[in-house]
């Protein structure tokens, strides 16, 4: 009886395997999806106000915000005039240095010629980079310019001064077109002279281009030793 009782006895009962899944709970995600849309409409500049009514609940109503649209509305402005100064600047120190470069062309391959004297003799390219200087002076001013140009307590300029008022690329290109108009009148009373005294200016000429300084002291030197060579021949 024993043994019969024992294989007649009911087998244990085995649960299933029991996994505990994530569950969504509604509430986290209406208050992921508002953060989302609050997010959202911070970006663009509205603000939220709550609503509340008996019949659709409560709902939030966006308002823009028209303080913040000015402000993307003034950065827009700033970003597009900034990109209009770079591009006007980079023009005019490409088209500048583009027109001087036939004078001095002339001026060193055909020095003797008489269209060379008359196209350095003229008063147009001088009268062009001087409108243009202007233009870009006009554009790069600001109410620093002159507290830049004169920063010491004897009103004198100053190097940190200067190198905060040529910071900017509107100043810079000014800057080498004065430079372009001074060396370019340097290379012509150089060219000149020259002509007069009968001495070689090909070379001064070429370092006026760049090295005006340089292409003047030059051009001294040249007229000093062939002064000395035409005396010593005569």
């Amino acid at each position: 009886m024993a043994f019969s009782s024992c294989f007649l006895r009911t087998p244990p009962c085995i649960s299933p395997l029991h996994v505990d899944l994530p569950t969504t709970n509604p509430c986290n995600t209406r208050t992921s999806k508002m953060s989302l849309e609050s997010t959202k409409i911070r970006l663009l500049g509205m603000s939220q106000r709550p609503s509340c009514n008996f019949l659709g609940g409560s709902r939030t109503i966006s308002i823009p915000n028209p303080g913040t649209r000015a402000v993307l509305r003034k950065s827009s402005v700033v970003c597009a005039s900034w990109l209009a100064n770079s591009q006007i600047a980079a023009s005019a120190f490409t088209w500048g240095t583009v027109a001087v470069l036939p004078c001095y062309t002339f001026m060193v391959v055909a020095p003797q010629a008489d269209f060379t004297k008359k196209i350095v003799a003229s008063s147009i390219p001088y009268v062009a980079l001087a409108t243009l200087y202007a233009y870009l002076l006009y554009l790069s001013w600001t109410p620093d310019t002159i507290r830049y140009m004169f920063a010491s307590k004897y009103l004198l300029p100053e190097l940190p001064g200067i190198a905060k008022m040529f910071s900017s690329e509107m100043t810079l290109a000014s800057a080498w077109i004065h430079l372009l108009a001074v060396d370019l009148f340097a290379a012509r009373q150089v060219y000149f002279d020259g002509l007069q005294d009968n001495v070689e200016t090909r070379h001064s000429v070429s370092l006026c281009l760049l090295f005006c300084p340089i292409g003047i002291l030059t051009h001294f030197i040249t007229k000093a030793v062939s002064g000395k060579t035409q005396h010593g021949v005569r």
